[in-house]
């Protein structure tokens, strides 16, 4: 085990905790010029003729009134399940804030920067991979930033999806963005720790964590508009990330997040791995949480990305993201679902 002392700081971002009501005439939250609201009908102008309806109902019973939207992907397909609130999930995408930390955690496993019980010291503590992703430390991953550099995080981030659609002829969809050069808040600290200057969509998050949920495959996420498409649909792999054994080394702090860290309002019976985000970008907040549930039979991927005022945050799309896996469990979703024998499955399975 080694110890890493850190001295070196970087900006951080503070938000000040203060209780506000949404306004009853704009349903803006009072307290700040946001300029987003906090509610909202997200559920306005979706196509939900080719999504699974059960996943659909579940996901927007959970999001409640919250102006935001919520990717559901099948990891062994990339197929998307039900997108809530289609033209926010497939614009240009939002800073990623603190969820950018699996990427860079991925990215300072493959290179050796650190190992997962490398404990780096942070003032007066010693802290390791699984407590600094569980609790969100910036200082940590700007660390972990400083060390990489720029140009080899930026090629880590491309590899992961970054500044590129993640869909396969997925009309309206728009492509994320990634810097060509660091950040001039910050450098490549705030971009390791805040994803200063990134845009992230809810689906290039959803690709991402699709391929940490099974073991490396990037698929293209595919968004059937019919029944007869989902039936159909053929399984396509955007490219292999090399990252089958390093995935060890950060589902404990993804886990560690859901039992005792930022994400502990998703916390349930059966267990849940995610990163939760929380920043604000142009007078609005965001809340993030990218997520999968992590037992036996069939995952599932949740992306929760909320866009409001002062109440918006990471815990709670965490939150929304439990009340959404709950909802199914409570249902025998997930001790129900077996995958069928459809021609897209015969066609995307190893033949021996």
């Amino acid at each position: 085990m080694r110890t890493v002392a850190v001295t070196s700081r970087v900006p951080v971002t503070t938000v000040a905790s203060h209780s506000f009501a949404p306004s009853p005439l704009t349903g803006v939250v009072r307290g700040g010029p946001w300029t987003e609201p906090t509610f909202a009908d997200s559920t306005e102008g979706d196509n939900v003729d080719g999504e699974d309806l059960e996943i659909r109902r579940a996901a927007v019973d959970a999001l409640g009134p919250y102006n935001g939207s919520i990717v559901v992907v099948d990891p062994s397909t990339g197929r998307v399940l039900s997108m809530v609130n289609q033209k926010l999930a497939l614009s240009s995408g939002f800073q990623p804030c603190s969820t950018i930390k699996v990427s860079v955690a991925l990215a300072a496993l493959a290179e050796k920067v650190i190992e997962p019980t490398t404990k780096l010291r942070l003032g007066g503590a010693r802290i390791d991979l699984t407590y600094a992703l569980a609790r969100s430390n910036n200082y940590f991953f700007a660390t972990l930033g400083q060390k990489l550099g720029f140009e080899r995080f930026s090629n880590y981030a491309h590899q992961f999806g970054y500044g590129e659609k993640a869909g396969l002829d997925i009309p309206g969809e728009q492509p994320g963005r990634f810097p060509a050069a660091p950040p001039a808040n910050g450098g490549v600290g705030m971009l390791t720790s805040f994803g200063e200057e990134i845009s992230q969509t809810p689906l290039e998050l959803a690709a991402l964590m699709s391929a940490v949920a099974n073991g490396g495959t990037l698929y293209y996420m595919q968004y059937p508009r019919t029944q007869t498409e989902a039936t159909y649909l053929v399984p396509r792999v955007k490219r292999s990330l090399e990252i089958e054994s390093l995935i060890p080394g950060i589902k404990p702090g993804m886990r560690g997040a859901v039992q005792f860290g930022t994400a502990h309002r998703a916390r349930q019976e059966e267990p849940i791995a995610g990163k939760t985000g929380t920043c604000t970008e142009n007078n609005a907040h965001l809340g993030w949480f990218g997520s999968f549930n992590d037992v036996a039979g069939r995952k599932l991927v949740a992306v929760v990305l909320l866009t409001g005022g002062r109440p918006v945050a990471g815990p709670v799309a965490a939150g929304i993201a439990g009340e959404f896996y709950r909802r199914l469990s409570e249902k025998n979703y997930f001790a129900a679902a077996r995958a069928m024998a459809t021609p897209a499955t015969l066609l995307s399975s190893p033949l021996h």
